[in-house]
């Protein structure tokens, strides 16, 4: 099921892992060990993420940040982003965000 955001404009290359961070599928361009390290590195900073909206919500009071939707990091030319157990790897100049973000939400509750 995740190997359909390849077909979105920009995605380079998708995964999924599993709650430990361990790969559990890839696609796309990137050698299946830098697969690996991009879904550790999915895993520790979704928990960071999830601790920061946590501290975040407490802090302002304001509801609707956790759990949070999903993270970007956003680099001059590619970008990572995330949903659930899922990651993509993007080509700025080519992907829309908006779009990667919400078929990556939908794929993540299947």
């Amino acid at each position: 099921m995740i190997k359909r955001l390849l077909a979105l404009d920009g995605v380079m290359a998708v995964c999924s892992f599993r709650d430990d961070g361990e790969l559990v599928e890839g696609y796309g361009v990137l050698e299946e060990s830098t697969m690996r390290r991009m879904a550790k590195f999915s895993h520790d900073y979704k928990r960071m993420v999830q601790g920061n909206t946590d501290q975040f919500s407490m802090f302002t009071g304001l509801s609707g940040w956790a759990p949070p939707g999903g993270w970007i990091v956003r680099g001059a030319r590619t970008s990572v982003c995330s949903v659930g157990n899922l990651v993509c790897f993007i080509d700025n100049a080519e992907a829309s965000l908006n779009e990667v973000m919400s078929d990556m939400t939908e794929v993540s509750r299947y």
